[in-house]
């Protein structure tokens, strides 16, 4: 496959900086505008203001173009473009030792001088009951994932466990709220910074997730998280990220941008297709609650068995390069 132009790729890049700022408001303001790259400020009081993100340089995209760079240069040059970003590690069930596994890539990452980025995905009943331990089988999990932590951190806090909540009785609706609230003062008390995740702007209404945010303890952590694993653009997720923040009293957020950059297509959320890229990773987002854009789910991972995709989690590289190419 070819890789897009370097002139494309540009384009495209200043493009999705100037609808971010149209988004944030900032066009005309003298942070963006359309004759030069913009320059973003960070979220006044973020607490990820200075901060460096850590790449993976053994995540899956940088193998691939590693193992790519000799048969197929180009391909491997364009995914470079996601193996050179910081990608969140993601901690299940799974895991091999959690603790020890969590620990070596906060080892790793201080050795760049940068902050990993993790996101948890190990609720009891997760998936509407399709995965996950027991309450106290969760509890002893995220202590021991905080106990491999080490100076700062970032912690995504359970994808889709919050909005997914509706399919659970009463009973184990509540009980999960209480997880992801002691889960919040663990992770708090091993000086990670937390966001619990908030959905997007397809599933629940920004005043019903604020109150379910409220119950599982916002009040604590550092904010929210919208549209992981999903495609929403981000005029789509500031909206309804600033609508949420009013139900929360003012809470910050972050953004999941790894595969947003064509803004999906209506509700369809499994391996949407004739997606891009979105805008890299960053602290410096130009709006007073956005704290950063990030890529929590990697992209080119699949979301399951549909579009032709492999079983979830998987790594799909030519869909991976099809979200370079169309950026």
């Amino acid at each position: 496959m070819r890789a897009p132009s370097t002139r494309s790729r540009v384009g495209a890049g200043c493009r999705a900086h100037l609808l971010l700022c149209a988004a944030a408001g900032l066009l005309g303001a003298g942070a963006c505008t359309s004759s030069s790259a913009p320059t973003l400020i960070p979220a006044p009081g973020s607490p990820l203001v200075g901060m460096r993100l850590f790449v993976d340089p053994q995540s899956k995209a940088a193998t691939q173009a590693a193992q790519w760079r000799a048969s197929r240069p180009a391909d491997a040059a364009a995914m470079d473009q996601i193996g050179s970003q910081p990608i969140a590690s993601w901690m299940t069930s799974s895991t091999p030792d959690v603790r020890a596994s969590v620990a070596a890539i906060v080892t790793r990452a201080q050795a760049q001088g940068a902050v990993p980025v993790f996101a948890t995905y190990n609720i009891p009943q997760r998936d509407c009951g399709s995965a996950g331990g027991t309450a106290d089988s969760y509890r002893s999990w995220i202590r021991a994932f905080a106990s491999g932590l080490s100076g700062s951190s970032v912690v995504i806090l359970e994808p889709d466990a919050i909005a997914q909540a509706d399919c659970l009785s009463p009973a184990a609706r509540s009980t999960r709220y209480g997880l992801m609230a002691d889960a919040v003062q663990v992770l708090k008390a091993a000086n990670a910074i937390v966001y619990l995740d908030g959905g997007n702007a397809r599933w629940l209404a920004p005043e019903d997730m604020g109150q379910r945010l409220t119950q599982s303890g916002i009040a604590q952590a550092d904010g929210f998280a919208v549209n992981v694993a999903h495609y929403l653009d981000n005029a789509t997720n500031i909206a309804y990220g600033e609508a949420v923040s009013r139900a929360t009293g003012g809470k910050h957020f972050v953004i999941d941008t790894g595969r947003n950059g064509r803004g999906g297509s209506g509700t369809e959320w499994c391996n949407v297709p004739g997606q891009a890229l979105g805008v890299n990773p960053s602290v410096n987002t130009g709006h007073p609650l956005v704290d950063a854009f990030l890529w929590v789910k990697q992209p080119g991972e699949s979301d399951g068995t549909c579009n032709g995709g492999p079983p979830p989690g998987n790594w799909w590289p030519e869909y991976a390069l099809g979200l370079v190419q169309r950026r």
